[in-house]
Formats: structure tokens, C-alpha cells, sequence
């Protein structure tokens, strides 16, 4: 840095004595002095994903340590580089420890501008992991009710009045692929379908504590569900048709729910597999990276509710449909893995 350096030495044996006893008191804290520095000018660039979570943690003890340095080396040192290197190092340390934070809009413009993109990456293992259990759920929908239809009924919730269960006709469950004749009343749809998806959501997220097992669980229920309807329509030569209807807003669920099962897996692995780090803390890590995601979360089953209660329900083609679901998971894709703010890089996504 060109800063630490002692100032012009001295012929009297007495300062001799002082400016040695300050060099001395520099080296044996200026490892501290310059972690301090790397660390807050990481957090001045916006790279604050490339620390790590020790780093985070010593900071106001770092920030204590060269105040109280700074203290001392006001009435004893001769070094004048020195002490101007570490005045300067403690006030900017001041604003990154005690200076005003963001505002909600600050904060929002930072989530979306990398926060929550970086965020997902780093759970890259759990989505993978999610994805295959979510796959092999709907396998085991088609699967069970394939070999007895009975489990159909157990899969599939259903009502008075029901017409999309077996041995219904093509007419009949073509009829629920339609759509409204108006827009009344959809919005109250929206509110309703967007705390339902919610709901499974942050219920997937919450079961992580338990080493991840109970949201893969859910993943497979929730799946196996959605594997026994394509069986159903399948079966009446729809499932194209039931595709193109789910992909208006099933895309953008089932990402969300995607997300919240590996949300929950992460947390879990993280407590099973906590590395050199004690469980609290690696839950403690894994806690904080996965309720980043899960805020998204949520603004993602606030669109898929707009999307099933507007455009699923006012758009009928198939094709325009698949557009609409096709474009929609075009901009996740794109955002979460390949979106890069300036000045983040690879690193800020690995856990």
C-alpha cells in the first residue's frame, strides 16, 4: 500500500526508542489493518457475496481494534503515514459499521439488481437435487394410477360436481382447458390462488430444519399430483392441451416451488453437512442465503396467481398459451442464471 511506512528516523536515542516501539506496535497489528481494509473495500465496491461469512463476523471486531489502535498511536506514535492510514482506514470502517443503511428501495434495487440472482446460484446442488425428486414425483403419479386407479382419488383433491376424474369424456375435461367469458371476479381468484401457492411454498421452505427430507416429501406430493392429471388427460389425447394450460402460469410456479424445495434442502444439507463450520453456524449461513431466495419467492407466486387468474383464463389457444409459458421461463432462466450485474462475478453465487 506505500501507507505503513516509518517516518524520517532519528539521531536522539530517546526517539530512536519511540519510533522502534511504534514500529513494532504496527507490525504486530497490521495484518489485522489490512484485512479490515480488504473487507471494506470489498463492501464500498457492492461485492459484499464475496465475503465470507468470518470475514462478516469480524468485522466490528476488527473495526474496535484499529479504533483503539488509532488511540494509542495518537499519543505515542511518530509515524505520521501511519497514523493518517489508520485515521482514514477507521472512518470509512465507521460508515460500513454504524453508517445509515438502505432504504427499502435501496435494498430492492440491490435484490434485484444481483442480490436474489446470486443468491439462487448458490444453491446450485439443491435445485438440481429438487428438480430430479420433482421429476420422479410426477413419474409416480402417472405410475400409481397406471396400475390402480383408485390412487387417483388419493392424489387428486376433489369435490361435488368434479369432472376431471376418470371416465370423464374429452368433451367434458376439454370444457375445463376454456376460458372466461369476462374478467369479474378474477382478481378475487388471484388473491386466493397466490396465498395457496404461497402457503406450499414457505411450507417447503419451513420443513428444511429437518435435514431437508420433509420438503422433498412435499415435492413428491405435490408432483405425484400433477403426474396423476397429465395421466387423465392423456388418456382423452389432451395432454398437449393440459400442457399449454399449465405453462401460462406453471412455469413460474412451479420454478417458485422449486426454489422453496431447495431452499428447504439447503438448510438441511448445510445442518447435515456443516464442513468446518459448527451446525448453528452452517444453519445459521444456509438460513440467511435461503430466506434471500424465498423473498423472491414470493414475487414469483404473486405473478403466477396474476398469470393463472388473467391470461391462463382469458387466452385460449394452445400455441399462445405455450408463448406465454415459454417466455416466462425464458426470463428465469435468463435471470437467474444468466444475469450479471457489473462488477459480480462467479464467486458472489458459490455458497
Amino acid at each position: 500500500m506505500g501507507l505503513l511506512r516509518r517516518s524520517e528516523a532519528t539521531t536522539s536515542p530517546d526517539l530512536a526508542a519511540a519510533a522502534l516501539r511504534s514500529d513494532r506496535f504496527r507490525l504486530e497489528r497490521e495484518a489485522d489493518w489490512r484485512r479490515l481494509e480488504a473487507i471494506i473495500t470489498a463492501m464500498e465496491k457492492g461485492r459484499i457475496g464475496k465475503l465470507s461469512d468470518a470475514d462478516l463476523l469480524a468485522l466490528p471486531t476488527l473495526y474496535r481494534t484499529a479504533a483503539s489502535s488509532l488511540a494509542s498511536l495518537r499519543e505515542t506514535s511518530l509515524d505520521a503515514a501511519t497514523l493518517a492510514y489508520l485515521e482514514h482506514l477507521v472512518s470509512r470502517a465507521w460508515f460500513q459499521v454504524y453508517g445509515p443503511r438502505l432504504g427499502l428501495f435501496g435494498w430492492l434495487r440491490s435484490f434485484l439488481r444481483g442480490g436474489w440472482s446470486a443468491a439462487v446460484r448458490a444453491l446450485g446442488p439443491d435445485i438440481l437435487i429438487t428438480l430430479a425428486v420433482m421429476v420422479a414425483g410426477a413419474l409416480v403419479g402417472w405410475l400409481l394410477v397406471t396400475s390402480d386407479v383408485d390412487w387417483f382419488y388419493r392424489l387428486v383433491p376433489g369435490g361435488p360436481g368434479e369432472v376431471r376424474v376418470p371416465g370423464a369424456s374429452r368433451e367434458e375435461l376439454a370444457a375445463t382447458l376454456g376460458t372466461e367469458a369476462g374478467i369479474g371476479g378474477l382478481s378475487t381468484f388471484a388473491a386466493y390462488l397466490f396465498s395457496n401457492n404461497a402457503g406450499v411454498c414457505i411450507l417447503a421452505f419451513a420443513l428444511g430444519f429437518a435435514f431437508g427430507i420433509p420438503s422433498l416429501l412435499l415435492m413428491v406430493h405435490n408432483m405425484a399430483l400433477l403426474g396423476a392429471l397429465l395421466w387423465l388427460f392423456d388418456g382423452q389425447g389432451l395432454v398437449v392441451e393440459l400442457a399449454a394450460w399449465l405453462s401460462v402460469h406453471g412455469t413460474t410456479e412451479l420454478f417458485g416451488i422449486l426454489l422453496s424445495g431447495a431452499s428447504g434442502l439447503h438448510i438441511g444439507r448445510a445442518m447435515a453437512f456443516p464442513g468446518d463450520m459448527s451446525v448453528l453456524d452452517a444453519a445459521g449461513a444456509a438460513g440467511r442465503r435461503s430466506a434471500l431466495v424465498m423473498v423472491g419467492v414470493v414475487f414469483m407466486m404473486i405473478i403466477a396467481a396474476l398469470l393463472e387468474a388473467f391470461p391462463r383464463q382469458l387466452v385460449a389457444g394452445t400455441a399462445e398459451r405455450f408463448a406465454i409459458g415459454g417466455a416466462m421461463l425464458a426470463f428465469w432462466l435468463a435471470y437467474f442464471f444468466l444475469y450479471r450485474p457489473r462488477g459480480e462475478t462467479d464467486a458472489d453465487a458459490v455458497p
